[in-house]
């Protein structure tokens, strides 16, 4: 390998600082390890820089939008900047509007909040439950999982041509699966859904911290992520995209905040004119240091470069996927393919394992934090598993005993701050864990596998 090839593969590979990055913890095995997390799709390790830019903010913190005090206006100002740089890191058009939230759950049901009310809401059966749910007041036509892209374009396109081409319509699709890590054909089913009179909102929870996502480019109305998986500490989240079905709905919380001016009528009652900005649905005391998390967050992975970021991860998703392949005994769940574009999220079962018991012997004996279940998003999870859709399963822990076949798969995911020893320690153990079994005894506790004392 020539010096210059080197260089760059090193390039390549340097993980962002975060924070636990030196955590030990114990193994059942004896003695302790520098702690793998692997988890990264629930939720990824906050940036070394975000803590450091929260920290350096902290002594400062006040109230925002009320106060006349030093500390009140510099905390608005930053709680306002924070808003333009997400508003930058998204490429929002001029008019869209950025509201602050809880994460993506918050987003979408705040988006739900606002459709009209006859709208009728568009959604694959392959969405994680926080864009799968929200849409229970409206008029819902779920669609099965498809099994291209090509294929959830011409789904969504014939469905989309039954509809009643009169009333508002609305498409609520994913950017990147929390269960396979599989890219969608986001920009494709933005112009179908447009053809077609109808809008389309775009959950980007697992695409933002991976990808640069674009309102303008992919041409979506709406985007929503969460802070938690963007490297941001947690109770952060966006909503970010058109301002009208926002600006016509009641406030998603009656509020402080929320009311520009509140009168007295004659008749004792109250009468309330409400902001028509994105504080019309950020009632009460705003979290400041959430939003300032979030806008860090945004900044360091700009600043980072995206072409590196994603050529690192990439690098990552080829290391698990080759060390896998050589396990006849994995099979890595997909959609759309072994050949289709993903993120760091791999989800995967082992045969002859009950999948919560692989994911707590990989914890127990090797320090490497995953997950099992069924991801929230069930009907995906059994679709590729092909269970029977009634079967019953729980979103994080099966009832099966250690051995027994279980409605669980296992999920690897990681991003800019996962160094290259982690993902490689991970194939060696799922080698190990398959070719020798596992070192400890195990039994079922509350739903989930523990070790045996």
């Amino acid at each position: 390998m020539s010096v210059s090839t080197a260089a760059a593969d090193q390039s390549v590979c340097t993980p962002l600082p975060v924070l636990g990055r030196d955590v030990t913890v114990p193994l059942v095995t004896g003695g302790e390890v520098a702690y793998a997390a692997l988890d990264y799709a629930a939720s990824a390790p906050a940036l070394q820089r975000v803590w450091d830019d929260v920290a350096a903010y902290a002594p400062y913190y006040g109230s925002v939008h009320r106060g006349a005090g030093y500390l009140s206006q510099l905390s608005t100002d930053l709680f306002e900047n924070a808003r333009r740089t997400v508003a930058e890191f998204l490429d929002c058009r001029p008019d869209d509007q950025v509201v602050f939230t809880r994460s993506t759950t918050d987003s979408l049901n705040l988006l739900a909040h606002a459709v009209p009310a006859d709208c009728q809401v568009f959604v694959f059966e392959t969405e994680h439950h926080a864009s799968l749910l929200p849409w229970q007041d409206a008029r819902v036509t779920y669609l099965d999982a498809p099994r291209t892209p090509q294929q959830a374009v011409e789904t969504l396109e014939r469905a989309l041509a039954d509809r009643d081409p009169y009333g508002p319509a609305l498409v609520c699709v994913t950017g990147a699966s929390n269960v396979t890590g599989e890219l969608w054909p986001v920009r494709e089913l933005a112009a179908a859904a447009h053809a077609h009179g109808a809008r389309i909102v775009l959950d980007a929870a697992q695409l933002a911290p991976h990808h640069p996502v674009s309102v303008t480019d992919l041409d979506v109305d709406w985007v929503a992520f969460s802070g938690h998986k963007l490297y941001a500490p947690f109770g952060s989240g966006v909503l970010a995209g058109r301002a009208d079905w926002l600006r016509a709905a009641e406030p998603y919380l009656a509020g402080g905040g929320a009311s520009r001016k509140v009168t007295r009528r004659e008749d004792g009652g109250v009468a309330v004119e409400w902001h028509d900005t994105a504080a019309r649905h950020e009632a009460g005391s705003p979290n400041v240091i959430g939003a300032y998390a979030i806008a860090a967050a945004c900044k360091a992975l700009t600043e980072a470069g995206w072409d590196t970021l994603v050529a690192r991860e990439q690098h990552l998703v080829r290391t698990v996927r080759a060390g896998l392949a050589e396990v006849p005994e994995v099979r890595i769940l997909s959609l759309f393919g072994d050949d289709a574009p993903r993120v760091g999220v791999l989800s995967f079962v082992v045969e002859g394992w009950n999948s919560s018991h692989f994911a707590a012997a990989l914890s127990a004996e090797y320090g490497i934090g995953v997950r099992d279940g069924l991801f929230c998003a069930h009907p995906l999870v059994r679709t590729l598993l092909g269970s029977d859709p009634q079967t019953q399963g729980e979103c994080g822990a099966p009832e099966a005993a250690p051995g027994e076949k279980s409605l669980n798969a296992i999920r690897v995911s990681f991003g800019a701050g996962t160094p290259d020893e982690h993902v490689e320690r991970f194939v060696d153990a799922v080698r190990e864990l398959v070719a020798d079994g596992a070192k400890w005894r195990y039994r079922t506790e509350d739903g989930r596998c523990v070790p045996a004392a």
